[in-house]
């Protein structure tokens, strides 16, 4: 399994794309691809990185839109590819209608003409799914709008996407020995409601004896002013890999 970080930041930072990752895995026939959300950015960043319209499939973590609004950008791209082949999207129940409402409100009639079908598995926390090559499951993460972590399974590798969100119980046990644990700290320091922190993900990888940890979605400020002494603690700790990302690094689990 492959993970690029096509974006590592949060909703309003001007220097860094919103935070989603391109997951390959190949099965020994073909290379599955998906993409975990898909914010105002992430549709240009996996065209600057991909082939086309190769992506299998989509998971969205939850609708605020630094996680979901390139969703038209990217079924547009697909259809101007002359796409064919079905694409799968994943998420919380109800979100196929705030896809189909996004596509309407931005392509008006567009989504008519596509030559490929969309379809929308929901993922309920505690029910594990089989879609595009991969399991998938899901737990709620404590977030101000209704949001799932998830924990993505191939080829013998896990990986583990917290969205927005700070750690919750579920999401732990969700987390338990997974290869890689990507997860949101907005904050260097002190809370913030509905969000997690860098202390706060270091316990939650701790507590879940995960393997290594990727620090993103940190607010601009705290990222411009505490990126060296995040480093710096990352050095210090011991028992698994702390990684800080920028847009472009692979982990290959």
């Amino acid at each position: 399994m492959e993970v690029v970080f096509l974006g590592v930041g949060e909703a309003c930072d001007p220097g860094q794309s919103n935070t989603s990752l391109l997951v390959r895995h190949d099965n020994g026939t073909t290379e599955q691809q998906v993409l975990l959300d898909c914010g105002f950015t992430a549709a240009h960043d996996y065209f600057r990185v991909a082939a086309g319209h190769a992506l299998d499939g989509l998971w969205i973590s939850h609708f605020h839109g630094d996680h979901f609004f390139g969703v038209p950008l990217l079924l547009l791209r697909f259809w101007e590819a002359g796409r064919t082949q079905p694409f799968v999207i994943l998420g919380p129940a109800g979100g196929e209608a705030r896809v189909l409402a996004a596509m309407d409100l931005a392509y008006p009639g567009m989504r008519e003409r596509f030559s490929f079908s969309l379809e929308y598995m929901e993922v309920i926390p505690g029910h594990e799914v089989e879609a595009v090559g991969f399991r998938w499951l899901a737990a709620a993460t404590d977030h101000s709008l209704a949001s799932l972590a998830v924990r993505l399974e191939g080829g013998g590798r896990t990986l583990f996407y917290s969205g927005d969100g700070r750690p919750t119980p579920a999401t732990v046990k969700l987390a338990a020995g997974c290869d890689l644990v990507v997860h949101e700290a907005f904050r260097w320091q002190g809370e913030t409601p509905g969000h997690g922190s860098v202390a706060g993900c270091l316990e939650f990888t701790r507590l879940a004896q995960a393997v290594r940890l990727a620090l993103v979605h940190i607010q601009r400020e705290e990222r411009r002013c505490f990126a060296g002494e995040i480093r710096r603690l990352a050095g210090k700790t011991s028992d698994f890999e702390v990684l800080l990302p920028v847009a472009g690094d692979i982990v290959v689990l």
